[in-house]
């Protein structure tokens, strides 16, 4: 059975983007440690998971080489298979990316049924929420930025009760502190 980990930005507070889905309390530029612990955290990752609103501008993005990005990274990007979430698309506009709907318990069951290595979601709000409320996910890697917005869209959505267990934690020069949590199952 496939991995499925969650990479998402937070605030302190626990949002990942702010009332009107503003992200400018995000620490850039990212330093040499924090990179390379994400490129660990992807190595064995062959998969991408992303919602629809989020894929409008995720792969976009990355396909016109964002700058600041080395090319190795945006070469990984793109490179590596997407499947985006959603139920208003019958098909991809997108190269490299696949479509899937329906039920998503049994969408994210089947594509951890499949042989390859780890899947990552990077998001957006609506199918992040849809993970952690379903108990899709096998861990989450929460970069905690050093801001507070006191408002936004939350990581963790209301009434979605889980327990946590923390694997690690790590401060990152660039003020950003990565926590990685695995869900305790019963």
């Amino acid at each position: 059975m496939r991995t499925f980990k969650l990479q998402v930005q937070t605030t302190v507070d626990g949002y990942m983007a702010g009332p009107n889905g503003e992200m400018d309390w995000m620490t850039f530029p990212w330093t040499d440690d924090i990179n390379n612990h994400i490129e660990a955290l992807t190595a064995q990752v062959d998969c991408i998971v992303l919602g629809r609103k989020l894929a409008e501008g995720f792969i976009p993005t990355w396909a016109a080489g964002p700058e600041g990005e080395t090319q190795e990274s945006i070469d990984w990007m793109n490179n590596t298979p997407k499947v985006v979430i959603s139920n208003s698309l019958t098909e991809s506009p997108w190269e490299n990316a696949v479509v899937a709907n329906g039920d998503l318990a049994e969408t994210i069951n089947k594509l951890k049924s499949e042989p390859g290595g780890d899947m990552i979601a990077y998001g957006g709000g609506t199918l992040v929420s849809s993970l952690i409320a379903g108990g899709l996910l096998d861990e989450l890697h929460l970069f905690m930025n050093p801001t507070a917005i006191g408002a936004g869209m939350p990581v963790f959505p209301a009434g979605a009760y889980q327990q946590l267990r923390l694997v690690g934690a790590r401060a990152f020069d660039c003020g950003i502190t990565g926590l990685h949590f695995e869900p305790r199952r019963s």
